[in-house]
């Protein structure tokens, strides 16, 4: 018993070992986006919805996407507090739990509210006092979701609160909603 307990957690070490290493020697992009379907993602689809952006915003700035293939929230919230992404896109439910806690960035000055009504949400400021702002656009139905056949519940975008460069991840969002 001890024997296979041994194993398992040197397999477990070499496999967080290959994880870090892997990460190692790589730049990060100007602008990562975290996307967490109701069902989770594919790795290719993943792989498809990364290209679809960077030829949107073409050799400007560079783009990673990352997601998980299995809906988890612990890993959403995980990736929500490391806060090592530009751009989240998430289940409407999730979304509106986020926001409403308060936190993140209004986007009324990148879209008008009344484009999307679904994404304007009463939340505390940094005073505590609640403000009604876009925090979130729907992309469920753009092209880039729908170039690799979504179909799932709504999901929204919005840009986390400590994003590296905000004017990067707006214009990238802008992108995704052009498409």
């Amino acid at each position: 018993m001890k024997a296979k307990l041994g194993i398992a957690w040197k397999l477990i070490a070499v496999l967080v070992l290959v994880v870090v290493l892997s990460a190692c020697g790589r730049e990060r992009a100007d602008v990562t986006i975290f996307i967490l379907p109701p069902g989770g993602m594919d790795s290719s689809v993943a792989e498809t919805l990364e290209n679809f952006v960077q030829d949107k915003v073409g050799e400007t700035m560079s783009v990673d996407l990352f997601s998980s293939p299995i809906f988890d929230l612990n890993k959403l919230m995980v990736e929500i507090a490391a806060g090592d992404n530009d751009i989240m896109v998430l289940p409407e439910e999730q979304f509106k739990v986020f926001a409403e806690q308060g936190g993140l960035p209004g986007m009324d000055d990148l879209f008008r509210p009344e484009d999307y009504p679904e994404g304007v949400l009463e939340a505390p400021n940094d005073e505590g006092k609640l403000e009604k702002k876009l925090y979130g656009v729907p992309v469920s139905k753009t092209e880039w979701l729908q170039s690799v056949g979504y179909k799932g519940a709504e999901m929204y975008a919005f840009i986390h609160p400590r994003a590296k460069d905000k004017d990067k991840a707006a214009e990238v969002l802008k992108k995704i909603m052009e498409s």
